[in-house]
This record gives C-alpha cells, sequence and structure tokens, in this order.
C-alpha cells in the first residue's frame, strides 16, 4: 500500500489530482483555441501591447481600451499556468466581455526564471501601476477589479491580501476580486509534481497560500470552480471561503455546472455568459 503525502492521497493520486492536462482530453485543443480568439481579438479592438509596468524584461501587460468615452470601469485579468507556463497573449480573448471597460491583460516573470515570491510581487506592482495610470488610458483608477484563471485565481486572492501601502496604493485599490478555478492552499502544490519545477519549499509555500492569510480590506470576493474538476479544486475553493469568511470578509461561491478546469475560462468570450455577468457585477455594469 502506498504512503499518504497529503491527506489520504498518495504521490501518485495527488499527481494526478492536479494534472489538468492529463485529467481534460481535449485540453490542448483549448488552448490553441484561447490563442485563436485572442490574436483576432488584438486585431479587433483598440489596444496598447507590451505596456511595461516595471524593470524585469516580463513585466508587461496589454491594455485594451474601452469603447465608451470618460473614465471607464478597469478590469485586470491574470492568466494561469501554474505559475511556469502560458502567457498574457493566450488570454486577450477575455477583452470581448468588458469592452466597456478598459481590460488589463497581465504578464508576470514564470518560475524558474524567478520564485514564486518574486512573481507574487510582480502581480502586485502591475496592479500599482495600473492604479497610478489608469487615466491616460480611459480608465477610473477609483473601479479597478480583477479576476484570474487556475494560478491566476491564486494571484487574485493574494492581491486581496495585499498591504497596498507598500506599493505606494491606497488600500482599497482592488475593490473586488474574481477567483475562477484557483489554487489557495499550495502545500499540496509542493507535495506533487509540479515541485519539481516551483521548487516551494514548506516556508514559501505557506507565505503563498490565501488560506493561511487574512485578507486586507473588504473587497467582495467571487469564487467559481468547475463542477466537473476534481474534489480537490473543489475543496480549495471551499476552504478558502471558509478562512476569509472567518475573518469577516464578504465571499461568494458561484457554481459552475457543466464546466471543466478550461472550458470554465472561455466563458469570457461572450459578454452574456454567467461568468462575465458575474464579474461584470463587481465592475458596476448592467
Amino acid at each position: 500500500m502506498s504512503q499518504a503525502v497529503f491527506r489520504h492521497y498518495d504521490k501518485r493520486a495527488l499527481d494526478a489530482e492536479y494534472n489538468n492536462r492529463a485529467k481534460v482530453k481535449n485540453a490542448m485543443e483549448w488552448m490553441a483555441r484561447y490563442g485563436g480568439e485572442s490574436a483576432r481579438v488584438r486585431a479587433e479592438l483598440p489596444m496598447r501591447f507590451d505596456v511595461p509596468y516595471g524593470s524585469h524584461h516580463a513585466e508587461r501587460l496589454d491594455v485594451f481600451l474601452p469603447e465608451r468615452s470618460g473614465p471607464a470601469p478597469v478590469h485586470v485579468f491574470i492568466h494561469g499556468g501554474y505559475w511556469h507556463r502560458l502567457d498574457k497573449t493566450d488570454f486577450s480573448f477575455v477583452a470581448r466581455a468588458f469592452r466597456e471597460a478598459a481590460t488589463v491583460v497581465v504578464n508576470y516573470a514564470l518560475v524558474p526564471s524567478v520564485d514564486l515570491d518574486e512573481l507574487v510581487r510582480q502581480v502586485r506592482a502591475s496592479i500599482a501601476w495600473v492604479h497610478a495610470n489608469a487615466k491616460t488610458f480611459g480608465g477610473d483608477p477609483d473601479r479597478i477589479t480583477v479576476s484570474g484563471h487556475s494560478a491566476g485565481g491564486h494571484l487574485v486572492a493574494m492581491l486581496l491580501a495585499t498591504d497596498w501601502a507598500q506599493f505606494g496604493a491606497p488600500a482599497d485599490a482592488v475593490k473586488a476580486g474574481c477567483a475562477i478555478s484557483g489554487l489557495y492552499d499550495l502545500e499540496p502544490i509542493r507535495l506533487c509534481y509540479l515541485n519539481d519545477v516551483l521548487a516551494l519549499s514548506p516556508e514559501a509555500a505557506q507565505r503563498n497560500s490565501p488560506v493561511l492569510l487574512k485578507p486586507r480590506g473588504r473587497a467582495p470576493l467571487v469564487l467559481t470552480v468547475g463542477a466537473d474538476e476534481g474534489p480537490e479544486y473543489l475543496r480549495q475553493t471551499n476552504d478558502l471561503a471558509a478562512a476569509w469568511r472567518g475573518h469577516g470578509a464578504p465571499v461568494e461561491i458561484v457554481d459552475a455546472p457543466g464546466f471543466d478546469h478550461f472550458s470554465i475560462i472561455a466563458q469570457l468570450e461572450r459578454a452574456d455568459s454567467t461568468l462575465a455577468r458575474t464579474i461584470r457585477r463587481q465592475m458596476g455594469l448592467a
């Protein structure tokens, strides 16, 4: 009998639980769709490409300009890829869901070129940059919301646990967040195959586990996860909700029946999908 390494999972079972590309048989078809749709969006919508927000060559973001005049809501999207894969250009398509807003899609340096602490710092710095520069692209710095998928969901939660004074931004820089199929307890990540790349120490996993952190302020957080995902993703979502509600944070879980880890984010190709409507409500858009 194999030895349990996390809860009731042995190493092989834990690896399988977090191997989304193996669990979803058409995962690579979804990845190709993301890239194709994103290229079309960059050709269709007015945008600013590869804007630097820091000194590292990976600290870049794309800004999709709002269709309407006047200060518009700003929505920041953070891509996933288990902190070591993918790129902002794979997710330009999310701008389709928020055309009335300024949509910012963020890049960050991938592990192992940096460690997870630095990756988190970069994403936090991107929000401080967006707040300071929103007016230059038609955005309202007082109406910034964030969303992210998979590892990006983890980063959304880390943003809501940020001391913004350290970044020269107001305490309420982020008004609301939506974390999509996110990871909030990094201990099983440290113990599975992913740590061959991530090289998380026990201490780094603790520092970067939102389930162990306190949210700052009162920004509402929506958590959603595909109902067709494995039990660990569902547990991660439920555990963060319970922990942060215990700190008095306004956390809502929105069910996503019929979706898996890859199909769930494709909802942001359309403004009328359940996920897009959820985020649009946070943005104050009808």
